[in-house]
């Protein structure tokens, strides 16, 4: 008789207790083929709101709307298996109030499966980070650059460039700790800000653009394969894939055009009629 072994996935509270610990591995994921191949290397898979950007070729994230997400959430829990999986909640469907909030993260978790949503905002979002952990939502929290404010920031900068910002920031990490929040996403500060948020805050961060001094790092998958056009400067390409896809395109359109298209009798072992 076999025995076989279930696989575990990990849970915002196993997230939780890595501070200070192995560094958090995390990647964004938007599809079950790619969730699969993520899976087997990041304790935290995001599905973000990035999608908006990387799938549907919006300039902002400003546009992605709770059923987008919650599409593409479902398909990432079909494809994972141990990695948490966690949700953005868009813009606009949680800032108007702290029971919006609930409503959309009720939908996010019951429609999808995952294990825990994430918002943009820091001491802003206090109350309401902590009215959703209290009723059984894990939160992600995000502060620093957070796009989705895009249209009052202006542009995609850094923040913390100068310490006289620091103290907001570093406002903004005591209060979503406190609130409940069990990690934090810190998004393009610079690195001695990043140093002294990660030290004085009793959660893990999770850096993008904030230097290795926080306790994890995540990039969007597509950012890090090459296949991006246009991407942050923070960013490292692991990989270059988009020359390689064009050309397989390109191969392929070839052989099509020129008749030289597999046909039955190679794909199925056939013989050629005679």
């Amino acid at each position: 008789m076999s025995v076989q072994t279930a696989v575990k996935r990990k849970t915002a509270p196993d997230i939780r207790a890595r501070k200070g610990g192995d560094p958090i591995v995390m990647l964004t994921s938007y599809h079950a083929h790619t969730a699969t191949l993520v899976d087997r290397y990041c304790d935290v898979i995001l599905v973000g709101d990035s999608l908006g950007n990387v799938m549907h070729g919006f300039e902002t994230t400003v546009p992605v709307t709770l059923e987008m997400m919650i599409l593409q959430g479902h398909a990432v829990m079909r494809g994972s298996k141990q990695s948490l999986v966690v949700v953005d909640m868009p813009f606009g469907s949680y800032e108007a109030s702290k029971e919006q909030a609930f409503h959309s993260a009720a939908r996010i978790m019951k429609e999808t499966h995952c294990g825990a949503v994430k918002l943009e905002g820091g001491a802003r979002m206090a109350d309401t980070i902590a009215f959703l952990s209290e009723r059984g939502v894990p939160v992600m929290a995000h502060i620093g650059l957070t796009p989705q404010s895009i249209n009052t920031l202006g542009s995609f900068r850094a923040q913390g460039r100068e310490e006289a910002d620091w103290a907001r920031i570093e406002n903004d990490a005591r209060a979503i700790s406190e609130a409940g929040a069990f990690s934090v996403v810190v998004e393009a500060v610079a690195e001695p800000l990043a140093r002294r948020i990660t030290e004085s805050i009793s959660i893990p961060t999770i850096g993008i653009g904030a230097s290795a001094a926080c306790d994890g790092q995540v990039l969007v998958l597509e950012d890090m394969l090459g296949l991006s056009a246009k991407v942050p400067k923070f960013v490292k390409r692991y990989g270059n894939l988009a020359p390689a896809i064009e050309a397989a395109i390109e191969g392929y359109a070839t052989e099509v055009r020129s008749r030289a298209f597999p046909g039955p009798e190679h794909v199925y072992g056939m013989k050629p009629k005679t």
